[in-house]
Formats: structure tokens, sequence, C-alpha cells
């Protein structure tokens, strides 16, 4: 059920209740930020743990470095360093797979990977898990990973 979702989400429509899939739509045409969504929503429900990166309990950080390590591209191990190393990008930029940032100030608290609709995958705390949640705040950043 999951990966269906996830294929929805990036290669198809829902019309009426009927999913109408785009020609051509495969793994290779999923961009590298779409197949980290991939890796990150296929880890919904596991714990969160301070300093984590997986495979079974991650941090937010650790979520997000495991998940675009499992694409073939390398991230620093926390948000800040993360913030530090992607492209930054403009909110009309911003697609599915690219990276959110919360900040206050300059200081960069939590990261996750953006799922479209204002909602993103990430390890929110301690005593959650990995989820899709709202994005709660306008205090925050944009990035892609390439």
């Amino acid at each position: 059920m999951k990966a269906g979702i996830t294929t929805l989400a990036t290669t198809g429509v829902l019309l009426g209740g009927t999913v109408a899939v785009a020609p051509n739509a495969d793994a290779s045409a999923l961009t590298i930020g779409q197949r980290a969504l991939d890796v990150a929503q296929s880890k919904h429900g596991d714990p969160y743990r301070w300093g984590a990166t997986g495979p079974n309990a991650f941090d937010c950080s650790g979520l997000t470095y495991y998940a675009f390590r499992h694409v073939g591209r390398s991230l620093p191990r926390t948000a800040q360093a993360q913030y530090n190393r992607v492209r930054h990008i403009s909110y009309a930029q911003l697609r599915p797979g690219d990276l959110i940032f919360f900040h206050y100030g300059s200081y960069v608290y939590h990261v996750g990977i953006y799922a479209g609709h204002w909602e993103i995958w990430h390890a929110p705390h301690s005593g959650s898990y990995v989820k899709l949640e709202r994005i709660w705040t306008r205090s925050v950043w944009f990035g892609r990973v390439s």
C-alpha cells in the first residue's frame, strides 16, 4: 500500500477514484529527491532516537542522511550542515523530494523531506516516530540535493 501511494504521488493523478498514470512513468524517471522521499516513506513508524541514522531508528537529520545515502547521494550528518551543503531554492521551485529546513533566526534546528501539499516526512522528536506531517510554521528554508 505504501509503495502504491508513493507511486501515485510521483507519477500519476487521482481522477474520480481512478488513477491515471503518466506514460513511461518508472523508477528511472524519478528525481533523486523523489527516490529519497520513497526511502523516507518506507521508514514510516520507525522510532525517533537522538543521533540515530537507521536502519531502524532515526533523528531528523539521520532520516534525511539515510534516505539520500540510499539513492547514492552523500549529505553531512546534522540539519545545519545539510543546509550548508545543499542548493538553496525558493518556494516557487519547491517540489517533492526537496529538503525543508526549520530555523530560528539563522539557526537550523530541524529538517524533513517535502512530500507535497505543505507536508513532510520526518522524525520529529523523542517519543515519536517517522511520519508524514503538515508543516507547522513559515520559518522554513528550502534546499535541493543534486
